[in-house]
Protein backbone atom coordinates (compact mmCIF):
# COMPACT_ATOMS: atom_id res chain seq x y z
CA UNK A 1 0.00 0.00 0.00
CA UNK A 2 1.38 3.38 -1.05
CA UNK A 3 -0.10 6.61 0.32
CA UNK A 4 0.71 10.20 -0.55
CA UNK A 5 -0.22 12.63 2.23
CA UNK A 6 -0.87 16.22 1.15
CA UNK A 7 -1.22 19.06 3.69
CA UNK A 8 -0.86 22.82 3.37
CA UNK A 9 1.56 23.14 6.32
CA UNK A 10 2.91 21.41 9.41
CA UNK A 11 2.87 24.40 11.70
CA UNK A 12 1.33 24.02 15.16
CA UNK A 13 -2.31 23.00 14.84
CA UNK A 14 -4.93 20.29 15.23
CA UNK A 15 -4.92 18.60 11.83
CA UNK A 16 -1.15 18.98 11.65
CA UNK A 17 -0.75 17.15 14.96
CA UNK A 18 -3.24 14.50 13.80
CA UNK A 19 -1.33 13.80 10.59
CA UNK A 20 1.98 13.70 12.47
CA UNK A 21 0.65 11.12 14.93
CA UNK A 22 -0.87 9.06 12.12
CA UNK A 23 2.38 8.94 10.14
CA UNK A 24 4.34 7.95 13.25
CA UNK A 25 1.86 5.11 13.87
CA UNK A 26 1.89 3.94 10.23
CA UNK A 27 5.68 3.56 10.34
CA UNK A 28 5.07 0.45 12.45
CA UNK A 29 3.36 -1.26 9.48
CA UNK A 30 6.04 -2.51 7.02
CA UNK A 31 3.49 -3.10 4.24
CA UNK A 32 2.48 0.58 4.24
CA UNK A 33 4.69 3.09 2.45
CA UNK A 34 4.00 6.81 2.35
CA UNK A 35 5.41 10.13 1.26
CA UNK A 36 4.45 13.66 2.25
CA UNK A 37 3.76 16.86 0.34
CA UNK A 38 3.48 20.14 2.21
CA UNK A 39 3.07 23.67 0.88
CA UNK A 40 5.15 25.33 3.58
CA UNK A 41 8.76 24.73 4.64
CA UNK A 42 8.04 25.63 8.29
CA UNK A 43 7.66 22.33 10.18
CA UNK A 44 6.68 22.69 13.83
CA UNK A 45 6.39 18.95 14.49
CA UNK A 46 10.03 17.96 14.19
CA UNK A 47 9.17 14.25 14.68
CA UNK A 48 8.19 14.25 11.01
CA UNK A 49 11.81 14.84 10.05
CA UNK A 50 12.81 11.67 11.92
CA UNK A 51 10.43 9.42 9.99
CA UNK A 52 12.90 8.97 7.15
CA UNK A 53 10.28 9.53 4.46
CA UNK A 54 10.51 11.67 1.29
CA UNK A 55 9.06 15.15 1.90
CA UNK A 56 8.13 17.26 -1.12
CA UNK A 57 7.75 21.02 -0.72
CA UNK A 58 5.16 22.36 -3.13
CA UNK A 59 5.60 26.10 -2.61
CA UNK A 60 3.26 28.59 -4.25
CA UNK A 61 5.04 31.68 -5.59
CA UNK A 62 1.75 33.59 -5.51
CA UNK A 63 -1.77 32.97 -4.21
CA UNK A 64 -2.99 31.94 -7.67
CA UNK A 65 0.10 30.04 -8.75
CA UNK A 66 -1.32 27.44 -11.14
CA UNK A 67 2.04 25.71 -11.48
CA UNK A 68 1.25 23.68 -8.34
CA UNK A 69 -1.20 21.58 -10.38
CA UNK A 70 1.34 20.12 -12.86
CA UNK A 71 3.96 19.85 -10.10
CA UNK A 72 1.57 17.80 -7.98
CA UNK A 73 0.66 15.69 -11.02
CA UNK A 74 4.33 14.95 -11.69
CA UNK A 75 4.94 13.84 -8.08
CA UNK A 76 1.95 11.49 -8.32
CA UNK A 77 3.08 10.15 -11.69
CA UNK A 78 6.56 9.35 -10.33
CA UNK A 79 5.43 7.86 -7.01
CA UNK A 80 2.23 6.16 -8.27
CA UNK A 81 0.44 6.04 -4.90
CA UNK A 82 -2.63 3.89 -4.38
CA UNK A 83 -4.20 6.70 -2.37
CA UNK A 84 -3.80 10.47 -2.09
CA UNK A 85 -4.95 11.69 1.31
CA UNK A 86 -5.37 15.47 1.41
CA UNK A 87 -5.97 17.32 4.67
CA UNK A 88 -7.25 20.76 3.63
CA UNK A 89 -9.72 22.33 1.25
CA UNK A 90 -7.04 23.83 -1.03
CA UNK A 91 -4.99 20.63 -1.16
CA UNK A 92 -8.19 18.84 -2.18
CA UNK A 93 -8.68 21.30 -5.06
CA UNK A 94 -5.11 20.70 -6.24
CA UNK A 95 -5.35 16.92 -5.85
CA UNK A 96 -8.57 16.29 -7.79
CA UNK A 97 -7.28 16.67 -11.40
CA UNK A 98 -4.20 14.47 -10.92
CA UNK A 99 -6.15 11.77 -9.07
CA UNK A 100 -8.78 11.60 -11.78
CA UNK A 101 -6.24 11.56 -14.64
CA UNK A 102 -4.03 8.93 -12.98
CA UNK A 103 -6.90 6.87 -11.50
CA UNK A 104 -5.71 7.33 -7.91
CA UNK A 105 -8.16 7.01 -5.03
CA UNK A 106 -8.70 10.36 -3.27
CA UNK A 107 -9.34 10.61 0.48
CA UNK A 108 -10.64 14.08 1.28
CA UNK A 109 -9.82 14.90 4.90
CA UNK A 110 -10.64 18.62 4.86
CA UNK A 111 -13.48 18.41 7.39
CA UNK A 112 -11.94 19.50 10.69
CA UNK A 113 -14.47 22.14 11.73
CA UNK A 114 -18.20 22.78 11.59
CA UNK A 115 -19.07 25.55 9.11
CA UNK A 116 -21.05 28.49 10.49
CA UNK A 117 -21.81 30.01 7.06
CA UNK A 118 -23.03 27.49 4.49
CA UNK A 119 -22.93 29.61 1.37
CA UNK A 120 -20.57 30.76 -1.38
CA UNK A 121 -19.00 33.37 0.93
CA UNK A 122 -17.41 30.52 2.89
CA UNK A 123 -14.42 29.37 0.81
CA UNK A 124 -14.12 26.06 2.62
CA UNK A 125 -17.80 25.29 2.12
CA UNK A 126 -17.50 26.16 -1.58
CA UNK A 127 -14.39 24.00 -1.99
CA UNK A 128 -16.18 21.14 -0.27
CA UNK A 129 -18.97 21.38 -2.84
CA UNK A 130 -16.39 21.38 -5.63
CA UNK A 131 -14.27 18.47 -4.38
CA UNK A 132 -16.70 16.11 -2.62
CA UNK A 133 -18.16 14.73 -5.89
CA UNK A 134 -14.63 13.74 -7.03
CA UNK A 135 -13.54 12.28 -3.69
CA UNK A 136 -13.65 8.54 -3.09
CA UNK A 137 -13.89 8.99 0.67
CA UNK A 138 -14.62 12.04 2.84
CA UNK A 139 -13.28 11.86 6.38
CA UNK A 140 -14.17 14.28 9.15
CA UNK A 141 -13.06 14.33 12.76
CA UNK A 142 -16.62 14.99 13.97
CA UNK A 143 -20.08 13.99 12.81
CA UNK A 144 -21.18 17.59 13.28
CA UNK A 145 -18.54 18.72 10.78
CA UNK A 146 -19.55 16.13 8.16
CA UNK A 147 -23.21 17.07 8.51
CA UNK A 148 -22.37 20.78 8.37
CA UNK A 149 -20.49 20.39 5.09
CA UNK A 150 -23.22 18.20 3.65
CA UNK A 151 -21.06 15.10 3.13
CA UNK A 152 -23.18 12.15 2.04
CA UNK A 153 -23.34 9.24 4.45
CA UNK A 154 -22.43 6.80 1.68
CA UNK A 155 -19.09 8.50 0.98
CA UNK A 156 -18.19 9.83 4.40
CA UNK A 157 -17.08 8.57 7.79
CA UNK A 158 -16.07 10.13 11.08
CA UNK A 159 -12.68 9.23 12.53
CA UNK A 160 -11.98 10.97 15.82
CA UNK A 161 -8.59 12.46 16.63
CA UNK A 162 -6.24 9.93 18.18
CA UNK A 163 -3.78 10.73 20.95
CA UNK A 164 -0.60 8.87 21.78
CA UNK A 165 -1.09 8.65 25.54
CA UNK A 166 2.62 8.02 25.99
CA UNK A 167 2.94 11.78 25.47
CA UNK A 168 1.45 12.27 28.93
CA UNK A 169 3.97 10.16 30.85
CA UNK A 170 7.37 11.09 32.28
CA UNK A 171 6.49 14.77 32.38
CA UNK A 172 8.64 17.41 34.02
CA UNK A 173 8.12 17.78 37.74
CA UNK A 174 5.03 19.96 38.18
CA UNK A 175 6.43 21.98 41.10
CA UNK A 176 9.56 22.89 39.13
CA UNK A 177 7.54 23.96 36.09
CA UNK A 178 5.05 25.86 38.25
CA UNK A 179 7.90 27.86 39.74
CA UNK A 180 9.38 28.54 36.29
CA UNK A 181 6.08 29.89 34.96
CA UNK A 182 4.41 31.48 37.99
CA UNK A 183 7.39 32.43 40.14
CA UNK A 184 8.32 31.64 43.73
CA UNK A 185 5.14 32.58 45.60
CA UNK A 186 2.47 30.68 43.69
CA UNK A 187 2.69 27.13 45.06
CA UNK A 188 -0.90 27.20 46.38
CA UNK A 189 -2.37 28.84 43.28
CA UNK A 190 -5.44 27.48 41.49
CA UNK A 191 -4.62 27.40 37.77
CA UNK A 192 -7.13 27.85 34.94
CA UNK A 193 -5.63 27.34 31.50
CA UNK A 194 -6.46 27.61 27.82
CA UNK A 195 -4.41 26.28 24.91
CA UNK A 196 -5.49 27.77 21.59
CA UNK A 197 -4.40 30.08 18.81
CA UNK A 198 -4.87 33.79 19.42
CA UNK A 199 -7.00 34.12 16.31
CA UNK A 200 -10.54 35.46 15.73
CA UNK A 201 -11.97 31.91 15.68
CA UNK A 202 -11.09 31.51 19.38
CA UNK A 203 -12.59 33.55 22.19
CA UNK A 204 -9.91 34.67 24.61
CA UNK A 205 -11.81 37.93 25.17
CA UNK A 206 -14.61 36.15 27.02
CA UNK A 207 -12.02 34.29 29.12
CA UNK A 208 -10.32 37.56 30.09
CA UNK A 209 -13.64 39.13 31.13
CA UNK A 210 -14.42 36.15 33.34
CA UNK A 211 -10.87 36.13 34.70
CA UNK A 212 -11.01 39.77 35.77
CA UNK A 213 -14.31 39.27 37.59
CA UNK A 214 -12.97 36.20 39.42
CA UNK A 215 -9.63 37.75 40.34
CA UNK A 216 -11.52 40.38 42.34
CA UNK A 217 -12.87 37.51 44.48
CA UNK A 218 -10.10 34.88 44.56
CA UNK A 219 -6.58 36.15 45.12
CA UNK A 220 -5.04 32.71 44.57
CA UNK A 221 -6.33 32.27 40.99
CA UNK A 222 -3.85 32.21 38.10
CA UNK A 223 -4.66 32.04 34.40
CA UNK A 224 -2.17 30.43 32.01
CA UNK A 225 -2.74 31.05 28.30
CA UNK A 226 -0.77 29.11 25.68
CA UNK A 227 -0.65 30.02 22.01
CA UNK A 228 0.17 32.76 19.56
CA UNK A 229 -1.53 34.57 16.71
CA UNK A 230 -2.77 37.84 15.29
CA UNK A 231 -4.74 38.81 18.42
CA UNK A 232 -2.02 37.96 20.95
CA UNK A 233 -0.93 41.54 21.70
CA UNK A 234 -4.48 42.88 21.68
CA UNK A 235 -5.64 40.34 24.26
CA UNK A 236 -2.52 40.74 26.38
CA UNK A 237 -2.83 44.54 26.39
CA UNK A 238 -6.47 44.27 27.52
CA UNK A 239 -5.37 43.00 30.96
CA UNK A 240 -5.18 45.84 33.53
CA UNK A 241 -1.77 46.42 35.10
CA UNK A 242 -2.87 45.20 38.53
CA UNK A 243 -3.68 41.72 37.16
CA UNK A 244 -0.70 41.17 34.88
CA UNK A 245 1.07 39.11 37.53
CA UNK A 246 -1.91 36.71 37.64
CA UNK A 247 -2.64 36.18 33.93
CA UNK A 248 0.31 34.60 32.12
CA UNK A 249 0.75 34.67 28.34
CA UNK A 250 3.23 31.95 27.41
CA UNK A 251 3.11 32.23 23.61
CA UNK A 252 3.73 29.16 21.45
CA UNK A 253 5.21 26.29 23.43
CA UNK A 254 6.40 22.80 22.53
CA UNK A 255 5.87 21.32 26.03
CA UNK A 256 2.09 21.71 26.02
CA UNK A 257 1.49 18.45 27.91
CA UNK A 258 3.67 19.57 30.80
CA UNK A 259 1.90 22.92 31.01
CA UNK A 260 -1.60 21.39 30.86
CA UNK A 261 -0.51 19.08 33.68
CA UNK A 262 -0.38 22.18 35.90
CA UNK A 263 -3.99 23.16 35.18
CA UNK A 264 -6.77 22.61 37.68
CA UNK A 265 -9.32 23.35 34.92
CA UNK A 266 -8.91 23.44 31.14
CA UNK A 267 -10.91 25.93 29.06
CA UNK A 268 -11.55 26.06 25.30
CA UNK A 269 -13.70 28.96 24.10
CA UNK A 270 -14.71 29.50 20.47
CA UNK A 271 -16.10 32.48 18.60
CA UNK A 272 -19.32 30.84 17.44
CA UNK A 273 -20.16 33.77 15.14
CA UNK A 274 -17.40 32.76 12.72
CA UNK A 275 -16.20 29.29 13.76
CA UNK A 276 -17.61 25.92 14.67
CA UNK A 277 -15.21 23.44 16.25
CA UNK A 278 -14.47 19.96 15.00
CA UNK A 279 -12.78 17.92 17.72
CA UNK A 280 -10.24 20.07 19.55
CA UNK A 281 -6.90 18.49 20.39
CA UNK A 282 -6.68 20.86 23.35
CA UNK A 283 -9.83 19.38 24.86
CA UNK A 284 -8.51 15.84 24.40
CA UNK A 285 -5.22 16.86 26.03
CA UNK A 286 -7.08 18.29 29.02
CA UNK A 287 -9.07 15.04 29.32
CA UNK A 288 -5.99 12.84 28.89
CA UNK A 289 -4.45 14.56 31.92
CA UNK A 290 -7.60 14.20 34.00
CA UNK A 291 -8.67 17.85 33.93
CA UNK A 292 -12.30 19.00 34.01
CA UNK A 293 -13.14 21.00 30.89
CA UNK A 294 -15.27 24.05 30.23
CA UNK A 295 -15.92 24.66 26.53
CA UNK A 296 -18.19 26.56 24.18
CA UNK A 297 -21.24 24.55 23.23
CA UNK A 298 -21.62 23.52 19.58
CA UNK A 299 -20.02 21.62 16.72
CA UNK A 300 -17.78 18.67 17.48
CA UNK A 301 -17.19 19.87 21.06
CA UNK A 302 -20.55 18.33 21.97
CA UNK A 303 -19.09 14.95 20.92
CA UNK A 304 -16.15 15.26 23.32
CA UNK A 305 -17.74 16.97 26.32
CA UNK A 306 -20.80 15.50 28.00
CA UNK A 307 -22.26 18.31 30.06
CA UNK A 308 -21.82 17.75 33.80
CA UNK A 309 -20.12 14.38 33.22
CA UNK A 310 -16.60 15.40 32.17
CA UNK A 311 -17.04 19.16 32.12
CA UNK A 312 -19.43 21.94 31.22
CA UNK A 313 -20.75 23.18 27.88
CA UNK A 314 -21.54 26.89 28.01
CA UNK A 315 -23.21 29.30 25.57
CA UNK A 316 -20.84 31.29 23.32
CA UNK A 317 -19.61 34.69 24.47
CA UNK A 318 -20.94 34.34 28.01
CA UNK A 319 -18.34 35.34 30.63
CA UNK A 320 -20.95 35.21 33.43
CA UNK A 321 -21.70 31.53 32.75
CA UNK A 322 -17.99 30.75 32.48
CA UNK A 323 -17.36 32.43 35.84
CA UNK A 324 -20.29 30.53 37.40
CA UNK A 325 -18.94 27.15 36.28
CA UNK A 326 -15.43 28.03 37.42
CA UNK A 327 -16.73 29.01 40.86
CA UNK A 328 -18.35 25.58 41.20
CA UNK A 329 -15.09 23.86 40.33
CA UNK A 330 -12.96 26.11 42.53
CA UNK A 331 -15.20 25.34 45.51
CA UNK A 332 -15.47 21.57 45.04
CA UNK A 333 -12.35 19.41 44.77
CA UNK A 334 -14.40 16.18 44.62
CA UNK A 335 -16.36 17.54 41.65
CA UNK A 336 -13.13 18.40 39.85
CA UNK A 337 -11.80 14.91 40.47
CA UNK A 338 -15.00 13.21 39.27
CA UNK A 339 -15.24 15.23 36.06
CA UNK A 340 -11.52 14.76 35.37
CA UNK A 341 -11.66 11.02 35.97
CA UNK A 342 -14.66 10.67 33.64
CA UNK A 343 -12.86 12.70 31.01
CA UNK A 344 -9.81 10.46 31.20
CA UNK A 345 -11.97 7.37 30.66
CA UNK A 346 -13.72 8.96 27.66
CA UNK A 347 -10.38 10.01 26.18
CA UNK A 348 -9.08 6.45 26.28
CA UNK A 349 -12.29 5.03 24.78
CA UNK A 350 -12.86 7.53 21.98
CA UNK A 351 -9.57 9.27 21.24
CA UNK A 352 -6.85 6.62 21.36
CA UNK A 353 -4.22 6.77 18.61
CA UNK A 354 -4.45 3.01 18.06
CA UNK A 355 -8.18 3.25 17.33
CA UNK A 356 -7.68 6.21 14.98
CA UNK A 357 -4.89 4.43 13.10
CA UNK A 358 -6.90 1.22 12.72
CA UNK A 359 -9.86 3.18 11.35
CA UNK A 360 -7.73 4.97 8.76
CA UNK A 361 -6.12 1.69 7.66
CA UNK A 362 -9.58 0.12 7.22
CA UNK A 363 -10.57 3.01 4.94
CA UNK A 364 -7.37 2.70 2.90
CA UNK A 365 -7.70 -1.09 2.55
CA UNK A 366 -11.32 -0.87 1.44
CA UNK A 367 -10.48 1.71 -1.23
CA UNK A 368 -7.60 -0.40 -2.58
CA UNK A 369 -9.85 -3.47 -2.70
CA UNK A 370 -12.43 -1.49 -4.66
CA UNK A 371 -9.72 -0.35 -7.06
CA UNK A 372 -8.58 -3.92 -7.72
CA UNK A 373 -12.14 -5.12 -8.26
Amino acid sequence: MKILFFIDNLRSGGKERRLTELMKALKLFPDIQFELITMDEDIHYKEVLNLNIPIHFLIRKAKKDLSVFPKFYNICKRYRPDIVHCWNDMTAIIAVPACKLLHIKLVNGMVADTPVRRNLLNKSWLRAKLTFPFSDKIIGNSTAGLEGYGATTIKSCCIYNGMDFNRFTNLKDADILRKEILGDNNKASFIIGMVAAFEPRKDYKTLIKAALSLLNIYSSLRFVLVGNGTEFNEVKDSVPLEFRDKIFFLGKRTNVEEIVNLFDVGVLLSNAKIHGEGISNSIIEYMALGKPVIATRGGGTNEAIIDEQNGYLIPPGNPEELARCLKKLIANKDLRYRLGRNGLEIAHKKFDLKVMTENYIKVYQKLITENKN
